[in-house]
């Protein structure tokens, strides 16, 4: 077990005159990703990587909760804006407490992770904590079967058995792939408001191995590629819970057949400084704008037509007078490192977002796994054809969040009145 602590008042220091003098923070968090890699059967023991992004804003520090009744081991803690390894120390609650974490239980034990910078207005600070759990209670056998039996409260999960094992059984509905290595991946999308008992069962392939995944273009699907057959033969997809892609649209008045959008996107690829928007066909963007999430910094915005968008070589093909793309500009992605975006336009059509007698009809299809969609001011639901979670906000408006989890679309259809 490797522990790192220091005294609260040499860290109070790094806090700053405020969190000093006792006004702490109650930390507030998004984007929280874990992966349980199931290790020796015998060893009850599941590595944990976990992203999360911070969002209070100036907050130095982020505390992650250790589980109560698990034995830990942090093996490192990364920013993954530039890559690089950030301070942690393993503090109990008394101490983060003392450190300005307003709701820190006093029982709870917390791995503290200094920031590689505060968390801006508006903005995010992304960690990956690498760490280990022995837990007798979450990783067991039963019978010729092993167990991973955990209540999971965030959003996005993935289970990967250890290498030899298949998939017997899980209770939630879950993607299934194949690792490089062999090994089953198991993958949960949680749309509910609470923790779900997420339980995974597997049992020894015959022979005690199971053969890697297949190579793209390998041989065995080339073989196959040029049958007549409906079945898609070599068809990849990706894990829809790691995606991080999140997108809401504010829709302003029906008459104006307008909304304003923002969506949030993880650039990952080393040396990569712009991100390219293609507008949909049928509908025409106005004021776009940007920010790097990381740091609250805005970003150059253009907006490039017809044979502008050629002219710049942007890669963008079948390009017509009518295209629009919006072109993002940001430093390079540095090896090891990540850029994360928040994207903001206004998009009018009227062909998806109008007024039909008296209802408000909105209709579009939704490609990301998380959609919300705020209904404008004085509006309330009378149908969605597909399922959402519903609330109202504060100033009275509606809500709806919607959980893609399948690859492909979702063709949304929205019905709504005059309050």
């Amino acid at each position: 077990m490797v522990y790192r602590q220091r005294s609260a008042v040499v860290t109070l220091l790094l806090l700053g005159p405020a969190a000093a003098h006792g006004q702490g923070f109650r930390q507030s968090q998004t984007d929280d990703y874990t992966r349980y890699e199931l290790q020796a059967v015998a060893s009850h023991a599941f590595r944990i990587l976990y992203d999360v992004s911070a969002t209070t804003p100036g907050a130095p520090f982020y505390f992650n909760a250790v589980r109560a009744g698990a034995e830990e081991e942090v093996h490192s803690v990364v920013d993954l804006m530039t890559g690089r390894a950030l301070e942690w120390h393993l503090v109990a609650g008394a101490e983060a407490r003392a450190l300005g974490l307003l709701n820190a239980s006093a029982n709870g034990r917390y791995i503290q992770v200094v920031l590689a910078r505060p968390v801006p207005d508006a903005g995010q600070a992304r960690v990956r904590i690498d760490k280990t759990y022995v837990d007798s209670a979450s990783h067991f056998t039963q019978g010729d079967r092993i167990v991973f039996d955990r209540s999971l409260g965030i959003d996005r999960n993935a289970v990967v058995l250890p290498a030899g094992y298949e998939l017997a059984s899980v209770n939630y509905p879950s993607q299934v792939m194949q690792e490089a290595d062999g090994r089953i991946r198991v993958s949960f999308m949680n749309d509910g408001p609470a923790a779900v008992p997420y339980r995974v069962e597997a049992r020894r392939v015959a022979g005690g191995t199971a053969p890697p995944a297949p190579v793209r273009g390998g041989a065995a699907e080339t073989a196959t590629e040029n049958r007549p057959a409906g079945a898609r033969i070599g068809y990849t997809f990706t894990e829809r819970a790691f995606e991080n892609r999140d997108i809401t649209y504010f829709l302003l008045q029906p008459e104006t057949n307008s909304f304003r959008l923002y969506h949030d996107y993880t650039e990952t690829r080393p040396g990569m400084d712009r991100y390219l928007n293609v507008v949909r066909a049928g509908s025409a963007v106005s004021n776009p704008s940007a920010i790097l999430l990381d740091t609250g910094e805005a970003l150059r915005v253009e907006t490039l037509r017809g044979d502008a968008i050629t002219a710049a070589d942007l890669g963008v093909s079948g390009v017509t007078p009518e295209t629009e793309v919006v072109v993002i500009h940001f430093d390079p992605v540095p090896q090891g490192g990540s850029a994360r975006l928040r994207i903001e336009e206004t998009y009018t059509d009227a062909s998806r977002y109008l007024v039909a007698g008296d209802e408000l009809i909105w209709d579009r299809s939704f490609g990301r796994a998380r959609n919300t969609v705020i209904l404008p001011e004085g509006w309330y639901l009378t149908a969605s054809s597909v399922p959402a979670v519903v609330s109202t906000l504060e100033d009275g408006r509606i809500r709806l969040r919607f959980i893609n989890d399948r690859p492909g679309n979702i063709d949304v259809f929205l019905k709504a009145r005059r309050r």
